[in-house]
């Protein structure tokens, strides 16, 4: 997976009480951020963040929408807790998190494990990547994204 190349079509559950399926969310820019864990505390301040300039991305036609393997229960709850505006989605099976490449070894302590790589793709409305960022760090993470998209359109 390349920038400018067509982003993987993928169709899992969402906080809408629907399937979110990509191809069916063109016409928009799409952000799409994978995160570890919900209510930990740097996946909380990235939530927070998105959810502080929400609007002015909406205000640049783009959605938002973050994936973590946790469940869609506790993805409601996450949304409840800090009243985030946007949806999460649920990859329990780690399929879209394998296909974008969020997916793999991780190292806390010393330890090695397989896990969550915090990775942000940004979607153009025709469905081609236009930026992925890899390792993120959340502090200022959403506005570099949010001025990225400004300075591109």
């Amino acid at each position: 997976m390349k920038e400018k190349e067509l982003a993987p079509n993928f169709n899992i559950p969402s906080t809408n009480n629907e399937e979110f399926e990509l191809k069916k969310n063109k016409k928009k820019f799409l952000v799409i951020y994978f995160y570890p864990k919900d209510n930990t505390p740097g996946c909380t301040n990235e939530a927070k963040d998105f959810s502080k300039l929400y609007k002015e991305f909406r205000k640049l036609n783009c959605e938002i929408v973050g994936i973590s393997k946790d469940s869609i229960e506790s993805h409601k709850k996450f949304i409840s807790k800090f009243k985030i505006p946007f949806q999460l989605l649920s990859d329990e099976k780690v399929i879209v998190l394998k296909k974008y490449n969020a997916w793999g070894e991780k190292s806390m302590y010393g330890k090695k494990f397989m896990g969550i790589k915090r990775t942000t793709i940004l979607i153009d409305p025709k469905g081609k990547i236009m930026k992925i960022w890899n390792n993120v760090k959340v502090l200022d993470h959403a506005k570099d994204v949010l001025n990225f998209l400004k300075a591109a359109i």
